[in-house]
């Protein structure tokens, strides 16, 4: 079944929004099904969005290869969403094993 006729079309242009990070403004663009996974993991953490999206950040800030704010959540909510299991089964720079 594809992802259109069992969950509605999800493949939608980006959409921009602007988010407080560290008292600064930056704006993010990511597709409607990535903001509405955050909304639901910020609601869930009794968190509003800009301080999830804070949380994010600063640990992506420690990444030895740090990605894009915008690639950060959504491989945030990719691992959150996998309970933390490695469900693709590739090593740590995002290959998989020979």
């Amino acid at each position: 079944m594809s992802p259109s006729t069992e969950y509605g079309a999800p493949y939608h242009g980006l959409v921009k929004r602007s988010v407080m990070i560290a008292g600064h403004s930056t704006s993010i663009s990511l597709e409607p099904l990535f903001w509405q996974a955050l909304e639901q993991a910020a609601s869930k953490r009794a968190l509003p969005l800009n301080a999830l999206i804070a949380r994010i950040d600063a640990e992506r800030v420690k990444a030895a290869d740090m990605p894009n704010l915008a690639s950060a959540l959504r491989l945030w909510l990719l691992f959150t969403l996998s309970n933390g299991r490695n469900i693709f089964k590739l090593n740590g720079n995002g290959a998989r094993p020979k």
